[in-house]
């Protein structure tokens, strides 16, 4: 990573990781950029890579009910009674 860096020591890295010194902005870019995340990302502020844009992202509640008519189960359709469990598990997965 130092050497990706252009760091003239593998130390000077290193002190990063243990938090021994922080990163100059510019630096902070940079890891970020070979990381393929974003600054928010490194400083514990956003935990979605960069990649996952907020406009990417999707209500599940509202996937789930747009597309009601189309989920299947091995390729069988779901009941209304299966649909309703689906909904269930998803949001005791997720929020409880």
């Amino acid at each position: 990573m130092a050497r990706k860096l252009g760091l003239s020591s593998m130390q000077r890295y290193a002190n990063y990781e243990y938090g021994t010194n922080e990163p100059d902005l510019n630096m902070l870019k940079q890891i970020a950029d070979l990381y393929d995340v974003t600054t928010d990302y490194l400083l514990g502020e956003d935990s979605a890579s960069k990649w996952i844009a907020r406009k990417d992202t999707t209500d599940l509640k509202d996937f789930l009910t747009a597309h009601v008519d189309s989920m299947t189960y091995g390729g069988e359709a779901l009941t209304e009674e299966e649909r309703q469990q689906v909904r269930v598990a998803m949001a005791v997965i997720f929020w409880e």
